[in-house]
Formats: structure tokens, sequence, C-alpha cells
């Protein structure tokens, strides 16, 4: 054992302090275990509703007609998902190219779209024009309006005047924090807000970006009203198998928009090779509830043992939660570095690989970013980054097993280069 934890780079220290933390969250992992085995039952009665196959492996190449298997994965992702339909394709580059296509879809010149999360993630900016460019939403003469949240809740007053005042073709709800400091939002609330909504006006689209959040929660926001969601396949529902892809889902002829706008009118999802992908996409659900509760156990492990090192964490380790993201507060850019550097240095692939801070596409500061993966920018596996700004938050997400990613913990906390009292929990 000593011999691994040293080629490792773990201290006894800290491996002797998760195994005892470890030991307190025994009744919160149970918790856990219970959601994956309910979202398990949801995709095999998804898989077995649907008839799935040998045969629907099966490859398609050019225009992609009659591919029974990518039809399948579509009907599967819709049961399991909650929605009337699904856009299931490997043509999305990521989770944010998706909610591009969406937005191109449903928004025409001279509509408003409304986020009422705030600001949305940094790779929507020049897409709705919040950042010049010249392909964006706003070139189009499409408007963008935001309302913040108050104190990780929709403001809803505000919400309500601007329903009641403004036509508002588009209401965009970003579900997970991106770069922010705000929780991630919960069913319960989507579930609040969207009441609110209807009541003021029941033909207003309401989108959901649903990225990270992915059996977190037992329900999807299409089962609480939502129309239409989004998400990426390098993230939760993946499952560390699919090898890239996002997918539309929710209302019919919303889903129909948005594969017009993918592929061309008048063709939609009918086009489309799957270039023999349907067998990995269909395995990355398969696993994606376990693959996800693993991933939640990371996140709980993380926050109990940095908080107790002293960090500024959230969610707190018994905290409800509604993505598989823990941010922690370094305050430092030391800190931030370092221990990104360590979930690089805990990974499988590149583990030798010298992280630094760099320019990225879509991004105004600086990025560090470790994702080791098998997947190149796969978040489900264990991958954390963070910007180089004040105040210094690592934003860590995933693990395709719970034992690697409390490896990734004890490697990462490791390279903190701080001193641990394993009694008083201090550094």
């Amino acid at each position: 054992m000593n011999s691994y934890l040293e080629s490792l780079n773990i201290k006894e220290s800290v491996y002797d302090l998760v195994l005892k933390e470890e030991k307190e969250l025994q009744d919160i992992y149970k918790n856990v275990d219970n959601l994956a085995f309910i979202n398990s039952m949801k995709v095999l009665n998804a898989f077995q509703m649907e008839n799935v196959s040998e045969s629907d492996f099966a490859e398609t190449t050019g225009y992609g007609y009659n591919d029974v298997g990518r039809d399948k994965i579509e009907k599967i992702f819709a049961r399991v998902l909650g929605g009337e339909d699904a856009l299931v394709r490997t043509q999305f580059i990521s989770g944010s190219h998706a909610l591009t296509v969406a937005l191109f879809a449903y928004l025409r010149p001279q509509d408003t779209m409304l986020s009422i999360t705030g600001l949305p993630y940094d790779t929507l900016h020049e897409v709705i024009g919040i950042k010049d460019n010249p392909s964006s939403l706003k070139s189009f003469d499409i408007n963008y309006k935001q309302i913040d949240l108050i104190n990780n809740d929709f403001d809803y007053d505000k919400i309500k005047e601007e329903l009641r005042n403004n036509k508002i073709k588009l209401i965009e709800i970003q579900r997970s924090r991106g770069y922010s400091l705000r929780d991630s939002i919960s069913i319960e609330k989507i579930a609040k807000v969207i009441k609110e909504i209807r009541n003021i006006d029941e033909n207003v689209i309401i989108m959901v970006d649903n990225c990270y959040c992915e059996f977190v929660e037992e329900k999807t926001p299409l089962e609480v009203g939502a129309d239409i969601i989004v998400g990426s396949l390098i993230k939760n529902l993946g499952g560390g198998i699919a090898p890239n892809g996002a997918y539309i889902c929710g209302k019919k002829e919303l889903v129909k928009l948005a594969s017009e706008r993918l592929t061309l009118p008048g063709e939609g999802s009918e086009v489309g090779p799957s270039l023999g992908i349907n067998k990995k996409i269909l395995q990355g659900l398969y696993h994606a509830p376990y693959v996800v509760s693993s991933a939640i156990k990371t996140a709980i492990l993380t926050s109990k043992v940095l908080e107790d090192l002293g960090y500024n964490v959230s969610p707190k380790y018994n905290e409800k939660r509604s993505d598989i993201v823990e941010s922690i507060i370094f305050n430092n850019e030391n800190d931030l570095i370092n221990y990104v550097r360590g979930i690089q240095f805990a990974s499988a692939i590149d583990s030798k690989a010298l992280t630094e801070p760099v320019d990225m596409p879509g991004y105004d500061d600086k990025i560090i970013m470790a994702s080791g993966s098998f997947i190149q920018g796969s978040s489900i596996e264990i991958s954390c980054d963070g910007p180089i700004r004040s105040p210094y938050v690592a934003y860590q997400q995933g693990s395709l097993t719970y034992d690697y990613g409390k490896l990734a913990v004890m490697i990462a906390v490791s390279n903190l280069n701080i001193s641990i009292n394993i009694d008083n929990k201090t550094n």
C-alpha cells in the first residue's frame, strides 16, 4: 500500500484524513445509491420499451437515411427525460453548440430572449451578442435581456413584471452555475418559476440548459413544465463512453425546429449518419446512472475534505445537489493552480502533463483546466477547471467510478502542500 501511495504522490496524512472523512458520509451515500437505482430503472425500462437489439448498432453513412438505431436512441432519450421527442446527435460538437442550434431555431428577428438566471455561461456570450460577433443572435436583430437571481432563487417579481410589460419569445434557464458562485437550480425551484410564468404567458418557450444536472435529481425539467431541455453527451448522460454529441429534448414541434436548424428544412431528423456510434451512445446512457452517482459521491467527499481543511466550498457536503459540480474557493492563485494540477496528476491520461493557465476561445480570463480524459474535454470523467480571477475558484466535476474520484481527491489535496492535522482537520 505504501509503495502505491508514494508512486501516486499521496501523503499518508491525506490518505488517513480522506478515509476518516469517508466513514462519516455513508448515510448520505446511501441516498445517492438509491437515486442511481431509480434512474437505472428508468433507463432499463426505456431500453426494453423500445426493444433495443444488436442490429441497432449497425453503422450508417452518407445521408443516414433509415437509421433505425439512431431513431431508437432518440425515443429512449425522450422516455428517460420525459419529453415528447428528442434529437440526439454526434453532429453536435458540444452542449453549447446544441444550445446555439436551439436558440437560432426558435428565435426570429425582433424576438426577445430573456435569461432569468443572470449571465449565461461564457461560451454563449458571443452566440447571444453579449460580446460582439457578426454571427450572433444580436446581429440578426434578436434582443437579449436578463434578470439576475436573488439569494440563489429567481426574482419572481421582476420576471412577472417583464412578462406583463413585454413580449418575450423565449425564457432561458441555466441550471448549473457555470463560472459563478451561485447555487445550481433545483427542480423544485424550476417547477415554482414555471408555474408563475404560465400564469402570465402560456406560450413563451421555456428552455432549460440541463448540462451537468441529468440524473442528479429524480425528476427532469420537462416533467415540471419546461418546453425544451439541452445537454451534452460528454457530460452526465454519455456515461464516459459516448465520444461526443449532445441532445435536445422536449415538445415535438420544438425538437423538429431544432432538427431543421441542425440539418436542413424539410429533412430535419431524418438525415444524419450515425457512423457506427449508436452502440457507444446506448452503452453510455446505460452506465450513466452509476457514473453520475460516482461523480456525486466524489463531489460530496471533496466538499467534506476541503471544508474541513478550511476552504469555502459549495455545495456543502450535506446540502441538496442539483448538478455534479463542486466549487472550491481558494482565495489565492497558487492553491487554485496546485489543486487543478493535482487533479491532472490523478488522471489516467496525460498524468505527467503540467497544466498551465491559458487563453481559451469563448472566455475572457485565462483558464486552468485539468482533463486527463479518454474523451477530450469530457466533464463526467474526473476534471477540474477555473478562471484565473479572484476569488480563485476551482470547479470540479465527474469521476467514472468513486474509487478513482477518491484517489483524485487524495492526490489533489496532497499537491496543495499544506500541513494537515488529522485530529483537528485544519491546514
